[in-house]
């Protein structure tokens, strides 16, 4: 992975999360018979949008959530993170842009399980921004240390100002 503790601990959190040990196996059962005992109403009609109801009784329509090519580019990356978790976070992706952006925010330093991009991009920062110097340290290195992404745009103006001066 890449040198962000953060992303390291919430790949960690997250697969311990889904850990099936006999507690949750007991209590997901137990769910499972609770819900299929539950009585089924067909009086009401279902909620959602009409048109993703494919009829009058229908579910809702199936989506699919992840693009399988922000899916393929992040498993080139991280080979060892769960499927289940490369497809939340690419769904998360897609609305940052097209996959090369993407990529450019993934080569400017930050993980694809990352999803302060969306952040950083609103402040006005782009993949190019992160590896500029904002006194000793990168703008990444700021972001990572806490600093707000506003913070880091305002100084970045300012250098770029007193620059052309």
């Amino acid at each position: 992975m890449l040198d962000d503790p953060g992303v390291d601990a919430l790949v960690r959190q997250w697969t311990a999360e889904r850990a099936q040990d006999a507690e949750a196996v007991e209590a997901s059962r137990i769910a499972s018979e609770w819900l299929a005992d539950a009585p089924t109403t067909t009086a009401r009609p279902l909620p959602g949008i009409p048109g993703q109801r494919g009829g009058k009784d229908a579910r809702w329509a199936s989506v699919e959530t992840a693009d399988p090519r922000y899916l393929t580019a992040m498993r080139e990356r991280l080979p060892e993170v769960p499927e289940e978790l490369l497809a939340a976070a690419a769904s998360w992706w897609q609305m940052v842009g097209g996959v090369a952006e993407a990529e450019e925010w993934w080569d400017a330093g930050l993980s694809p399980l990352d999803q302060r991009a969306l952040d950083y991009r609103a402040a006005g920062l782009a993949p190019s921004d992160l590896a500029r110097r904002l006194g000793p340290l990168t703008v990444l290195d700021h972001l990572r240390r806490g600093s707000a992404p506003a913070w880091c745009v305002a100084r970045l103006q300012r250098q770029r100002r007193d620059g052309a001066a």
